[in-house]
């Protein structure tokens, strides 16, 4: 297991792999055989970035069984999804901003996010675990109250595109099998949701096959795999954590 992250230090863009509590700095592109530089820095030296640049942000609906169940929905037979816009990202230790122009219920989500490694069209099931770079924490933020009000169009891109709405990081972890971990919400130190990746629908090899199908996906696109049950609302003040055991830990502050 190899987590990866990307900081800022004085006034410097790098990467690096974190080891425990100092990050040993590579150079050249991390999806393509990056090279240590023999040269670390300490972690609490750094602010922290999101860990890849995506090309595309790519979040599920529907994707868990506990979650469609309790909605009343049909399983999927192809993954529900959309897109996230660039101007959503946001690294671990980072704000999350209510919009000035809404003022309802902003809701966390919080998610496994898949990362693509290498670029991958038409791939098989089989195949896809090799497009796979790793994993990451995700909060697919929310202002609910915009994506059903009309009536004749639900509205994805804009109730999931504010600024600062797509969280991610802090690291990707390579090397691990996510099927037997469990995603954790925490809310003002209340856990708020607990679900196995297991109850998964759609798995991350499945999803990137069939969404590669699709479109193509680039080194460092973002599949969030969508969320279960627990979803919830955040007041100003509060503190939001998404922990994924073995991939990590993803806290941020709402306000």
């Amino acid at each position: 297991m190899t987590q990866w992250l990307r900081y800022t230090h004085q006034g410097k863009s790098g990467f690096g792999q974190l080891r425990g509590e100092e990050i040993e700095v590579y150079s050249g592109d991390l999806f393509n055989n990056p090279k240590s530089t023999n040269f670390s820095l300490k972690l609490k030296d750094v602010e922290l970035d999101i860990p890849c640049v995506p090309s595309k942000f790519i979040a599920l609906v529907d994707n868990f069984y506990a979650l469609v169940t309790k909605l009343e929905h049909a399983v999927p037979e192809e993954p529900l999804y959309f897109l996230k816009a660039s101007n959503s990202y946001l690294a671990a230790g980072q704000t999350i901003r209510v919009p000035k122009s809404y003022s309802g219920k902003v809701i966390y989500e919080g998610e496994l996010g898949i990362v693509i490694g290498k670029a991958c069209s038409g791939t098989s099931e089989s195949d896809a675990a090799e497009y796979i770079f790793g994993y990451t924490c995700v909060n697919d933020v929310t202002a609910i109250e915009i994506l059903n009000r009309n009536p004749g169009y639900a509205q994805w891109t804009r109730s999931k595109s504010f600024d600062t709405f797509g969280v991610f990081g802090p690291t990707i972890t390579t090397g691990i099998d996510p099927m037997g971990l469990s995603i954790k919400t925490i809310l003002n130190e209340q856990e708020r949701q607990n679900y196995p990746i297991s109850d998964i629908i759609f798995s991350p090899a499945k999803l990137v096959s069939l969404i590669s199908h699709d479109m193509t996906l680039n080194p460092g696109d973002i599949i969030a795999c969508g969320t279960s049950i627990g979803v919830g609302s955040m007041k100003p003040g509060s503190q939001v954590s998404v922990v994924i055991d073995g991939v990590g830990k993803l806290d941020n502050r709402f306000e």
